[in-house]
Order: structure tokens, then C-alpha cells, then sequence
């Protein structure tokens, strides 16, 4: 019985015109593209890898499949030595799923085009790791965050574009109630309130944050904690100022006061939200100013519903929170359980002084 020849792919070929390989790497981008599309990711986890990846190549000056190993080396240990760790490590998981989509898709076309087999520059040995502690968030108190909606609200009573000012309070009143993120909120579409379901009617979350880059990962948030009041009053009082048709399939919840091209109205940026939080702070609450921000009042509305006894796993699910520890990490202001400890430690000390004393 005779053995088959089996082939190196390494062997080398004639490459390919410098055309054909310009030609080949924008299709090969766009493939990229399309298929992070069509595995869920949201428009702006796409917009920041293909980011990363022109930043690398603008770097690296060649088309990014001839990257080794040793110019991993120098990039990310020379060139981004002194970046932020999330820079470096949201370029290197860039990089990486790039790798990964050339193996699975071109590896045979790229040899016969290069002579090269596609080889990730990245290994167990050089990937950036993301090796930093948890930022500590205090958020405000009750007394303060009623302060700053108080003068939110009493703002409303005479702002000159009412409609805008309103939909921005009730966003970020939103986010301070149920724990929203903000990307989260402005993705909502008025179809997405269900009142029919729960005790207090729910938001279907469609664009909830996913875990490791895996994509949208959707939940069920009720609105308690007076969102249900809050979110009434917005449909009912604001929504209809903006020229909805309100019949239509995907109207956005919170949408801008811009129009698209056939004259529906378009959905309101975050950073419209952020920066109407950053304006409320320096007026009404400027003992907060640079420092509250929509993700800190997740933190408050996670502290005041630990508080209130709702249960690490219910908050965990209300924030959609992968894991506990995370969780855990919202509410540990409030948590007690080293006081706790110190004082029961403190009692068994002094049972035992009871019992040499006597």
C-alpha cells in the first residue's frame, strides 16, 4: 500500500500581484465586517475593532497577515508600552478575532496568493492582559441624587426646548431607578415597554451588554423603584412632542430631535445623555461635578436596592451581570459582612474572658 504525498503548505509560491493583494485585503475587511455583523455584535463593537485594526496596520505598514510574533513583540511592548491596559488589551482581542476570521476563511487563498500561512502574532506568551483592580465608585446619597432631580425637574417648568430636556431626565432617571447603561436605554424602541408583564410592567432589554465581546445579550428589566411612574409620564406627557407615528414598527423610546431622510425621527445619541447628566451635575448638584456619571449611578441604584433588601442574585439579574462577583463589586459600600465578622469575632473574645473569670 503505497503513503500519499503530503504537501507543506509553507512551501513557498509565486505571490500575487500588488493589486490582486490590495484588491484581496479590502475584501477580506469587509468579510470581516459583515461577518461580526452577522454573529450580533452591536454597530459600535464592530466601528472599535475595525478601529484597532487600521490603527495597526497604519503601524505596521503592511497588510496585517504578514504581522509575526516579533512584531507583536515590538507593538505592544514598545509602541503601546505606556497606553491604557483597556487600550491595549481591546486592540490585542481586535487583532486576535482578526486572526482567527483568516484561518477559519482565507487561510488556503492567502497561501496561494503570499506563500504564507496565516499565524496569529500573538501567543500565551506576549497578549496583553488586562491586569488592573476594578475602579472604587462611592456613589452619592439619597439626599443628593434627590437634590440633583429636583432641580432637574423644576428646570423642566421653563427650559426652552422642552421635549429634549424631558426625554434626557427620563433616561438618565431611568438609569438611576433600574440600573440601565446608557446604550442600553437609547436602544429601546416604544414596543420594548411591556406593561402587561409583571407586577410593574418590564423593559425587553434587546441590546443588553454581553460578556468577553460575545455581543448583545438581552434580559428583562421590571420597572420598579418608580420607573414604571416615571416612564408613564414620559410616554403619555413628552413622546408625542416629537412627531411620532407611534403605530409604526422600531419607533425609538428616547428619540433626537433630528429626522431621517423620509422624515421619521432618528434615535438620540449617548453621548446626548452624558453630557445633559454633566450639565444637571454643575447646576444642581456641583459638589458631584466631573465625577457622576451614568455608570456610577448604576453603582447608586445597585447600593439603594442592596439596601432596601433585595438579594445579590436579584440585582445580579436586574443589572445583567455575568457573574456575582461583579455584582458584588456595586454593592460593597453598603455591604457589612467584615463589620460583621470583627463583631462576632469581638463577642466570641469576650465569651472567653467570661469563662476564665469566673
Amino acid at each position: 500500500m503505497a503513503l500519499g504525498v503530503v504537501r507543506d503548505l509553507r512551501e513557498h509560491r509565486a505571490p500575487g500581484s500588488e493589486e490582486d493583494l490590495a484588491a484581496f485585503e479590502t475584501d477580506v475587511l469587509a468579510g470581516f465586517v459583515l461577518a461580526r455583523a452577522s454573529a450580533g455584535l452591536t454597530d459600535s463593537t464592530i466601528r472599535n475593532d475595525a478601529n484597532h485594526l487600521e490603527l495597526i496596520r497604519d503601524w505596521f505598514g503592511r497588510p496585517l497577515w504578514e504581522m509575526q510574533p516579533e512584531d507583536g513583540d515590538v507593538y505592544f511592548g514598545k509602541v503601546l508600552r505606556e497606553a491604557k491596559p483597556s487600550t491595549r488589551t481591546g486592540r490585542a482581542a481586535a487583532l486576535t478575532v482578526f486572526f482567527r476570521f483568516l484561518e477559519l476563511r482565507h487561510k488556503v487563498e492567502l497561501h496561494n496568493l503570499t506563500g504564507r500561512v496565516v499565524e496569529c502574532p500573538l501567543d500565551e506568551v506576549n497578549r496583553p492582559r488586562l491586569s488592573v483592580d476594578p475602579q472604587l465608585r462611592v456613589p452619592p446619597t439619597v439626599e443628593e441624587i434627590e437634590q440633583l432631580f429636583a432641580g432637574w425637574r423644576e428646570e423642566l417648568l421653563s427650559c426652552r426646548k422642552f421635549a429634549p430636556a424631558a426625554r434626557n431626565y427620563a433616561v438618565v432617571r431611568l438609569v438611576a431607578d433600574v440600573g440601565l447603561r446608557i446604550n442600553e436605554a437609547r436602544m429601546l424602541d416604544l414596543e420594548d415597554v411591556r406593561w402587561e408583564l409583571g407586577r410593574f410592567g418590564k423593559l425587553n432589554v434587546r441590546h443588553g451588554k454581553g460578556s468577553r465581546r460575545k455581543g448583545p445579550k438581552p434580559r428583562l428589566v421590571p420597572l420598579i423603584n418608580g420607573a414604571d411612574r416615571s416612564l408613564h409620564w414620559f410616554i403619555e406627557d413628552v413622546l408625542g412632542l416629537f412627531e411620532l407615528d407611534l403605530s409604526s414598527h422600531r419607533t425609538p423610546l428616547f428619540p433626537s430631535e433630528r429626522k431621517n431622510a423620509e422624515g421619521t425621527c432618528t434615535r438620540a445619541t449617548a453621548d446626548v445623555f452624558r453630557r445633559a447628566l454633566i450639565d444637571a451635575v454643575d447646576r444642581h448638584l456641583p459638589s458631584w461635578s466631573g465625577r457622576l456619571t451614568p455608570h456610577v449611578l448604576r453603582h447608586y441604584c445597585a447600593s439603594q436596592l442592596y439596601l432596601a433588601g433585595m438579594n445579590l442574585f436579584a440585582i445580579q439579574e436586574l443589572l445583567g451581570h455575568a457573574w456575582t462577583g461583579t455584582t458584588a463589586r456595586y454593592i460593597h459600600v453598603h455591604a457589612t459582612h467584615v463589620e460583621d465578622a470583627w463583631v462576632t469575632g469581638q463577642r466570641r473574645v469576650a465569651d472567653r474572658w467570661k469563662g476564665l473569670t469566673r
